[in-house]
């Protein structure tokens, strides 16, 4: 018996919903209304069932995403994405470890919802602008040109530069040591100048408000963290296909994300909301 397209393609389908979302959970919910949909589809009049697939999923996630927007609005503090527990072997494919990568994540949450779609669609799976155009409801000249903005506007706030596994995987050691045994000064020498921390706890855990910006500021902060808990440990993982820290404070764990430029953190994503971090037991299947 031929497995279900819906099944062969779930990894695909799950990437781009999760890409388009944010949140492992709503991605997950937008796969089960799409499998719905597809249930009622005559599939031997499909030609590219890939492609109408993917097409299913990015209309549900368009709608998805306009209905979050009034609940990021009232969310307590800062919002950033589900951390996912991922393998190494994600790494392997470097375009899509950035584009599941939480600073990269952060950045599409400044786009529109269309803006979004079409970024994920082109940029990180390379759809033709005809089948994004369907997708998206749009013509394939608007989609070209909501394309060019939208990569404007991610190149002028990604990340400066990319740098090697074994140079992320070098500075977050040395970071999660640091913060392990609560040591100040090897905190200031592994944090950039400008280093900004920020941190999601969703009201439900305490966790800064706002953006706490400055090695004077982060590193202590990050320094006392170890004093003031019974129980404090670190332990290395791969959260979305980059080195990372699994902060396990008094029994509660926390996802702790890095950019490294120049051998420094320059910029620290602490989840702490409960409601995020249920996929840090099992590594997520992310496919394009």
């Amino acid at each position: 018996m031929t497995e279900d397209p819906f099944v062969a393609h779930r990894s695909l389908l799950f990437t781009v919903a999760y890409e388009m979302l944010g949140s492992a959970a709503d991605a997950e919910d937008v796969l089960q209304e799409s499998w719905l949909r597809w249930a009622d589809v005559d599939h031997a009049q499909v030609r590219d069932q890939r492609a109408y697939l993917v097409r299913i999923v990015t209309r549900q996630a368009l709608n998805r995403l306009r209905t979050l927007s009034r609940r990021r609005e009232e969310y307590v503090g800062e919002w950033l994405p589900e951390p996912l527990l991922t393998s190494p072997d994600v790494a392997e494919d470097v375009e899509l470890a950035e584009s599941v990568s939480i600073a990269m994540l952060t950045v599409l949450e400044t786009l529109g919802p269309t803006e979004r779609a079409v970024f994920v669609l082109h940029e990180v799976f390379d759809m033709p602008y005809g089948e994004i155009a369907e997708a998206v409801g749009k013509s394939a000249a608007a989609v070209r040109q909501i394309a060019r903005r939208a990569r404007e506007h991610v190149t002028a706030r990604r990340p400066r530069g990319r740098v090697s596994r074994s140079e992320q995987q070098a500075v977050v050691e040395r970071f999660l040591l640091a913060l392990r045994t609560g040591q100040l000064q090897e905190l200031m020498e592994v944090l950039a100048p400008d280093v900004v921390m920020i941190a999601d706890g969703g009201g439900l855990v305490a966790a800064a408000l706002t953006p706490v910006h400055g090695v004077e500021l982060v590193a202590p902060l990050l320094a006392r963290a170890k004093r003031v808990v019974a129980a404090f440990d670190t332990t290395y993982v791969w959260l979305n296909g980059a080195p990372a820290g699994r902060v396990e404070i008094d029994g509660e764990p926390s996802a702790v994300n890095l950019v490294v430029e120049n051998g420094r953190v320059t910029r620290i994503y602490v989840v702490r909301n409960p409601q995020k971090l249920t996929r840090l037991d099992e590594p997520a299947e992310l496919a394009r």
